[in-house]
């Protein structure tokens, strides 16, 4: 263990652990970042990088992203950028919205600009038991910090077929909001799993875009979960119809994207085929929380909980927590960011005043 004491190490490196990089860094706080390795809960990146065009984060306009994206990055990483969308061109250049990974590098690359110190670990376990936080990493090692930032994130729930993992960002997604209105889905027949209010809010989003067609809420009972208000938003939308007691047994298609879903009765047994461009599954997130062992306080749900308003400050002193791991409600890349940016001010001024 090294004797140094860090001023603010950052846990998780997606939009909120890049975007709290930045902040900190500028702020001459020399952050560090464990940014995890490759594993199912938790990977480099963030939930982004499982993603392809993300259109709705402000600023990055569809365009030649491919040029800036190579100009910006470190060539060393330039294999971890994903190949160009086929058939996005404009004047013989590439034109397409920033894909997920070329939007988590560049988060990276600024961060790096400023000075940011990357681990690639991830951290297994915390003691925050005194005035200086004590972190263990994957590897055994450890590090001791003053301010601690968790970004961890929280990873979508899916059905769990082989077929809908081959289909991801193929006609399978977790958000709706996210990925709707890309063209992959544009007026087609889509359908939502799930029903929870979290279901509804995406059929109802899909159902309300321009052009929509058939949205089909797929619920394995004879009622929903959700709330009354949302039942009946969702049983009254003209362009939203119901599939009760049916479960998704198959994701079909091409090989390329999804066409069909083969859907099994949960009351006989009986199977039949639904056409559709593509299947948003909305059974709930799970917050990367367990290497905390409780060290935090959390809500029913196991996402961190904020204890002033307006501020990113958990129940532990010098301890704060953004992005998803603390959300869930938007879940967005873009209120991630916000809230990095909030969790390195209130680090700084945490310091400031000790």
């Amino acid at each position: 263990m090294s004797d140094t004491i860090e001023k603010t190490v950052i846990i998780g490196s997606g939009p909120a652990g890049w975007s709290a990089a930045i902040y900190a860094a500028r702020a001459n706080l020399n952050p560090v970042v464990y940014e995890g390795t490759v594993r199912p809960e938790m990977i480099p990146l963030g939930q982004l990088a499982f993603t392809t065009e993300v259109e709705n984060f402000a600023g990055f306009p569809a365009g030649n992203i491919r040029a800036f994206v190579e100009s910006a990055v470190d060539k060393s990483r330039h294999w971890n950028l994903p190949p160009a969308p086929a058939g996005h061109e404009k004047d013989g250049q590439p034109h397409y919205a920033v894909q997920g990974v070329e939007l988590m590098e560049l988060m990276k690359q600024q961060a790096l600009n400023f000075g940011t110190r990357v681990v690639s670990d991830d951290i297994a376990s915390v003691d925050f038991s005194g005035d200086v936080h004590t972190l263990t990493a994957g590897n055994g090692d450890t590090v001791k910090a003053h301010t601690v930032i968790i970004a961890t994130g929280a990873r979508a729930n899916y059905i769990g077929l082989e077929s809908e993992d081959a289909y991801k960002n193929k006609g399978v997604s977790a958000c709706a909001v996210c990925d709707g209105a890309l063209p992959l889905y544009r007026s087609k027949p889509l359908a939502v799993v799930g029903g929870g209010d979290s279901a509804v809010e995406e059929a109802t989003y899909l159902a309300n875009l321009k052009g929509a067609d058939t949205i089909y809420l797929i619920v394995r009972r004879d009622e929903m979960r959700a709330s009354k208000v949302m039942q009946e938003r969702a049983l009254n939308h003209p362009n939203i119809e119901m599939c009760w007691n049916t479960v998704v047994d198959e994701v079909l298609g091409d090989g390329k994207l999804v066409n069909a879903l083969r859907l099994r009765s949960t009351v006989d047994d009986s199977t039949r085929e639904l056409k559709v461009g593509g299947m948003f599954v909305a059974i709930g997130h799970t917050p990367n929380t367990a290497f905390l062992g409780g060290a935090v306080t959390m809500n029913k749900k196991g996402y961190i909980q904020w204890t002033k308003p307006f501020r990113t400050n958990t129940n532990v002193e010098g301890v704060f927590a953004a992005g998803d791991v603390a959300d869930d409600y938007y879940r967005q890349a873009i209120t991630s960011a916000g809230t990095g940016c909030m969790a390195a001010l209130d680090a700084e001024r945490y310091l400031a005043e000790k």
